[in-house]
């Protein structure tokens, strides 16, 4: 693993404990700032100090909202990881060949030492450590907070390492469904680290990462509030219907029809309009770009990095630079922009993208000075959209229909899909997928898409800017461990 503990003794403080304790509490308002004490005087040891963080119950609540804000790191679900995530595929083409902005993801010219293969690999694991910290260290001090808050807050950091993991194992590791987890995954990490000391660590198969993937997140289930106080943190903290929604996208991934529709029917209606019949209220806004362009934390935005003008991701790491604000990447005209069935009366065609120089540019995130758009990293959209993919693959094709169609008419009431693309179960799936690559676009779920179904990745550009299809058997089908975990970790 990297060192993502190391630090020097010129350093004021613990590098990981300063950005668990502080860097992160801006973003969710919980708790206004650290004791100036601690700043000027900090514990000199550079091992973190269970005693010193595990003291009260405001430092227990700081490593909480540490472990949004180690999700929250631009590299990562911040915004670049998302972006790789999306520019890997055909929906976009590149114009700067900036590899700082995604040009090796983008090109599939990704290697070992490129910053695109290290920028999530070495976020991801100081998330998941954070993680582990605080699920090791709240039952060795019981009498900090009471026993329902600590396993609330145990359930949430599950949460997030469930997540991270799963962001892991989809982008280094060969999908689920090649030959049911078998492949060679990533190194499964369980123990709170705070010294490089157990750097070394074999890889778990990809089957064992998502059974601890499926084993946390239903622990978190359990352990999770119904809902919180306000819709902020309804949006910003994970719930119990957040860790639901997230199961719909791992068993999808996975390949598990079955426990897909299981996993969603606790979160969506029988009968429309679809909604979430207990916990958060999840539905669609009758308006798309609420979503986006004006509310944030409506019951649609299951799960989202928050930003405000004090703190938010910016520069070459947020999505609304990259695609609005200096124009790294245009929209494929041959991609998603360019399907017929996408029509211009469509609002999210009309209102997501613009032109400019005779190319077209997406506008999801609009909020370019300063970039305070939120991430969205959970929707409501997805969950219908995955369900109705497991009910198609399932054999219900009228209710999978009618989820489908729940989604498309919220953006395009005067549309009607043709019968024939919703008659059979192979046309009825293929539907959904162009129905998520128009949803989800800019979102980061394109390349997973791609990858759990085994397709191709498919050619992009022409001339001289351009990228080969990859497929599933070529090595650049998925990224390269980075440099960084080689050199460190003899096991990998």
């Amino acid at each position: 693993m990297k060192n993502i503990l190391k630090n020097t003794p010129m350093k004021p403080a613990n590098t990981l404990l300063f950005r668990l304790i502080c860097v992160a509490l801006p973003m969710t308002g919980l708790m206004t700032s650290c004791d100036e004490k601690e700043l000027l005087n900090p514990v000199p040891n550079i091992a973190l100090q269970d005693a010193y963080i595990f003291d009260t119950p405001a430092r227990v609540l700081g490593q909480v909202n540490g472990l949004y804000g180690a999700m929250k790191i631009g590299s990562l679900y911040g915004g670049r990881y998302l972006m790789l995530a999306d520019i890997r595929g055909e929906e976009f083409i590149n114009r700067t060949q900036n590899v700082f902005t995604g040009y090796d993801a983008w090109s599939h010219t990704v290697t070992s030492g490129s910053n695109d293969a290290s920028s999530a690999w070495g976020t991801s694991y100081t998330a998941i450590n954070s993680a582990n910290l605080l699920i090791d260290g709240l039952p060795k001090h019981p009498d900090v907070v009471d026993a329902a808050t600590a396993a609330q807050y145990v359930a949430e950091a599950k949460f997030v390492r469930a997540f991270c993991y799963f962001g892991l194992i989809t982008r280094y590791a060969q999908p689920f469904v090649k030959d049911k987890g078998a492949s060679p995954g990533i190194p499964l990490r369980l123990q709170g680290e705070s010294t490089p000391a157990n750097n070394d660590l074999a890889r778990s198969t990809v089957a064992e990462v998502y059974a601890q993937i499926l084993k946390d997140l239903d622990e978190a289930e359990a352990g999770l509030p119904v809902n919180y106080s306000t819709a902020l943190l309804n949006t910003t903290r994970a719930h119990k219907n957040t860790a639901i929604a997230m199961k719909t996208r791992v068993y999808l991934t996975m390949g598990d029809y079955a426990k897909t529709v299981t996993e969603a029917k606790k979160i969506v209606s029988d009968a429309t309009p679809f909604s979430a019949p207990t916990g958060v209220k999840h539905q669609l806004q009758q308006n798309i770009t609420t979503v986006f362009f004006t509310d944030y934390t409506t019951t649609e935005s299951i799960f989202s990095m928050p930003m405000t003008a004090l703190n938010l991701v910016s520069g070459q790491n947020s999505l609304a630079y990259e695609y609005n604000l200096n124009l790294e990447y245009n929209l494929n005209p041959t991609g998603i922009l360019g399907e017929p069935t996408w029509p211009a009366t469509d609002v999210r065609k009309s209102a997501f993208t613009r032109v400019a120089g005779g190319l077209t540019y997406l506008k999801k995130y609009n909020q370019t000075n300063p970039t305070i758009d939120y991430v969205p990293l959970l929707r409501y959209s997805e969950v219908l959209l995955n369900y109705a993919e497991a009910l198609a693959k399932t054999g219900d094709l009228a209710k999978s229909a009618e989820l489908l169609k729940a989604v498309r008419l919220r953006s395009d009431a005067t549309y009607a899909f043709p019968a024939a693309d919703i008659a059979t179960a192979e046309a009825l799936v293929k539907t959904i997928w162009i129905e998520r690559r128009i949803e989800f676009l800019g979102e980061g779920l394109r390349s997973n898409d791609l990858l759990r179904n085994m397709l191709t990745i498919p050619a992009k550009g022409s001339g001289g800017l351009s990228a080969p299809a990859i497929a599933p058997a070529q090595p650049e089908y998925i990224f390269p461990i980075p440099n960084a975990e080689l050199s460190t970790n003899k096991l990998i």
